[in-house]
Formats: structure tokens, C-alpha cells, sequence
């Protein structure tokens, strides 16, 4: 839902060039305070949820018709690495830096394909500059390091080898895989036990999606005994697979049926919830069930960066991110929080994007890191900081090259309880 026009003049940084030291006097006449009254405020309220009911309908029609709520996942370490401390000194540490940042391009470009690109050595070559932290850990006779790169770093390296980008809001991926070994069809599930190559494969997939930042699940154990729903899996019906997973929160929902031929491994797969240039049924196939799992993840992730990535001009820009405010009732909340953000220095543009009931979205147009537009925002004790989320998978959403950030606006302190 767009907020009103005078909205979108009283939030751009851009129209008022002395923006961080604007007053509260011509904040208020810039977005035409003395104008609103409280009736006049409960108007705009008023209309804006009637406005949104509409859509609200629309959007629920939308999600019956595809039979499952969206429930695109936020990436936590997506810029992390925990890598084998290789030798001692200097010089190892500085290897274990390019380890790191090399598993970090491949899940954040959504392809293995980046480390194959033009410059990347020279990229590589700064990864301890793009470190937002990193610790030695001994376990035993292995020491490893465990590492966080900054992500407008990773973002604008990747920019600058034109790789894409696959930001932190990922779809998550239900997945139905039924295997066949020895004449015997076996349906891959969550937990329960499993031997053989449903065993390694289950294996595979775990690591695989964890390695490449991929979210995914598995149906539960109590399904494996159906024996019609694992025909269904095997025969690819959709519409019959797609009643059985109502009640599972997913973004889109695999079918895939895995089977031998020889020494080699084939999985075949038709998908729910995303449409590719390839119509129909695809395949990949490897000579081992851990490596067939590896190979289906690294193609499913090719398949979602081309869709949901940005390209490299794209990322190249000045990073934005999306600010969450929870509890925001009044006008005055809203200059009161733009003010509050005015006093960030690294704060560049603030656009307001959408109102859903108290909760505000607002566009920030940031310097530096992430990380340290968290702990500015975080200094005013107004601004509670919210378990992050990714909300809905919409377009928009899952195209973002950065997490959500949700906060609660407590524009009082909350008195301390006296026992």
C-alpha cells in the first residue's frame, strides 16, 4: 500500500539537503501538520485499511488458489564460514580467509560458476579488508576459524565481477523425494529411520542445502506408510501431491522421483509454486546418492538466482534495506521516527513504502555495513529490535539483496517492574 504524497515529500532525504539537522519545527510544516487534524488523521488510517482489506482479499484469493501459505525464509550466516585452519602463522590465517570467502561468493552468487569468473582472484586476494570478525577455534588436534564477512562487502565484490547476487529472503522448498533401489520405492523424510542410498542421499541433501543456503524440508516421518502418496511422487500428480501438503508452509514444492541405472544415479524433478524455461520434468544425475543430492541442490539454486538475483549493475548501487515499525498509530510517530533516523550518519534516504495496520515499512538508503546500521538504530532505546523475518514471498521480498529489519516504535520507556 503507497502512503499519500505528502508522505513521500516529508520522507526523501533527497528534497531537503540539510536533512540530518532539520528542526522539529519545519519538520512538522513539511509534512503539513498544522493541516491534519486527529479526524483527519483517522481518515487516512481509516482509508488506507479499507484500501488494504481489497487487497488483502485479492491476495488470499490468490493463495487458495495455490493451496499453501508463502513462508520465504531469512538466511542467518548467510555471510559466514567456519573453514580448516591450514598450518600456523600469518600466511595460513590469510589462506583461511580465501576459503572462507570462496564458500560465501558460491551461496551468495548462487552458483559455483562465480569462482570462475574474471577478477575473482583479485577479489579474493581482499578478503581479510571484507572481515567483520573471525576467531580461531581448537578442537583437538584441528584447529578451525570461524569467520563473518560484511555483506554490502560480499554484495559490492560480486558487483564488481558482474556475478549476481541472491540476497537473504530465499523461498523455502518443500521437497516429496521418493527413491528406488533393488525393485523397492523408499519416500525421503525429515527424520525416521533410513538406510542405504535413501540414507546417504537424505545426508547429501542436508548438507548440500545448508552449505549453499537453501531452504528446505522434508515431509515428516508419518508419511512414509502411504503407500498411494508415494505412487503419486513417483507418477508426478501434482494436483493429488499439492492436497497433501496443505498444511505445510512452503514457497514451492518439489516432486522428485530417484532412481539407478547402472553406476549412475538419476534424480528427476517437476516443481509447484515456480516456473522455469524448461517445462516438464528435469533431471540431473551423478554416480553416487551423496552426490546426486549435491548435484540437485546446486541446480536448484541456478534455478532461483535466475530469477530472484540481482545482477551485478543492480547490486552495484548503494545498498537500500527495508526498516520494519511495529506500533505506529499517530502522525507524530511518524515525524518522531524520522527524526530518529535523520540522526544516523549513515542514514542517506528514508522513504516511506507501506502501511499494513500500525506497521510501517520505510526504505533506508544506507553507508558501510549492515551490521552498523543495526547498532545506530539499536542506540535509541524507542527502537526494540524484532526477531527478523521474511514476511510474505512476494517479488519484492525475495528479490532484496538484504534482511528485514523489524523493530517495535516504544516511543515511552517501559518503568521497570519493583518487586
Amino acid at each position: 500500500m503507497q502512503l499519500p504524497g505528502f508522505y513521500m515529500r516529508a520522507f526523501q532525504k533527497s528534497d531537503r539537503p540539510e536533512f540530518q539537522k532539520i528542526d522539529r519545527t519545519d519538520f512538522q510544516r513539511s509534512i503539513e501538520f498544522k493541516s491534519l487534524s486527529e479526524s483527519c488523521c483517522g481518515l487516512v488510517v481509516s482509508t488506507l485499511a479499507r484500501v488494504r482489506q481489497s487487497v488483502v482479499r485479492w491476495t488470499l484469493a490468490v493463495v487458495l488458489l495455490l493451496a499453501a501459505q508463502a513462508q520465504a525464509v531469512t538466511v542467518n550466516n548467510l555471510y559466514s564460514a567456519n573453514v580448516a585452519l591450514q598450518g600456523s602463522g600469518l600466511e595460513a590465517l590469510s589462506a583461511s580467509y580465501g576459503a572462507g570467502l570462496r564458500e560465501v561468493l558460491v551461496r551468495v552468487a548462487g552458483s559455483r560458476g562465480v569462482l570462475e569468473r574474471e577478477g575473482v582472484d583479485g577479489v579474493l586476494g581482499t578478503a581479510e579488508s571484507m572481515l567483520t570478525s573471525y576467531q580461531i577455534l581448537n578442537a583437538g588436534a584441528e584447529s578451525r576459524v570461524q569467520m563473518s564477512f560484511g555483506a554490502v562487502a560480499v554484495t559490492q565484490a560480486l558487483a564488481s565481477i558482474q556475478a549476481p547476487v541472491w540476497g537473504a529472503n530465499r523461498p523455502l522448498t518443500l521437497a516429496w523425494v521418493a527413491l528406488e533401489e533393488n525393485g523397492r520405492r523408499a519416500l525421503i523424510t525429515d527424520i525416521g529411520p533410513l538406510d542405504g542410498a535413501s540414507a546417504d542421499f537424505r545426508s547429501g541433501l542436508e548438507i548440500a542445502s545448508r552449505a549453499r543456503g537453501l531452504p528446505l524440508v522434508l515431509p515428516v516421518a508419518g508419511a512414509a506408510g502411504n503407500r498411494e502418496l508415494l505412487s503419486d511422487i513417483w507418477g508426478q500428480f501434482v494436483s493429488r501431491v499439492r492436497s497433501a501438503s496443505n498444511d505445510v508452509g512452503r514457497d514451492v514444492m518439489a516432486l522428485v522421483r530417484v532412481s539407478r541405472s547402472g553406476d549412475q544415479w538419476r534424480a528427476g524433478w517437476v516443481m509447484d509454486g515456480f516456473s522455469s524455461d524448461s517445462p516438464g520434468e528435469q533431471a540431473v544425475n551423478a554416480d553416487s546418492p551423496a552426490a546426486l543430492a549435491q548435484a540437485l541442490i546446486d541446480r536448484w539454486t541456478e534455478l532461483y538466482v535466475s530469477r530472484y538475483g540481482a545482477s551485478g549493475g543492480e547490486a552495484g548501487k548503494q545498498p537500500t534495506v527495508d526498516l520494519v515499525l511495529q506500533g505506529v498509530t499517530k502522525l507524530a510517530d511518524y515525524a518522531k521516527i524520522t527524526q530518529a533516523l535523520a540522526l544516523i550518519n549513515a542514514v542517506e534516504n528514508v522513504v516511506p513504502v507501506e502501511v499494513k495496520g500500525s506497521e510501517l515499512t520505510m526504505r533506508l538508503t544506507f553507508s558501510g555495513e549492515l551490521d552498523q546500521l543495526r547498532d545506530h538504530i539499536t542506540l535509541d532505546s524507542r527502537l526494540v529490535s524484532q526477531p527478523a523475518a521474511a514476511g510474505p514471498s512476494e517479488e519484492q521480498a525475495l528479490q532484496a539483496l538484504y534482511p528485514v529489519l523489524i523493530y517495535r516504535w516504544q516511543p515511552s520507556p517501559v518503568p521497570a517492574v519493583v518487586r
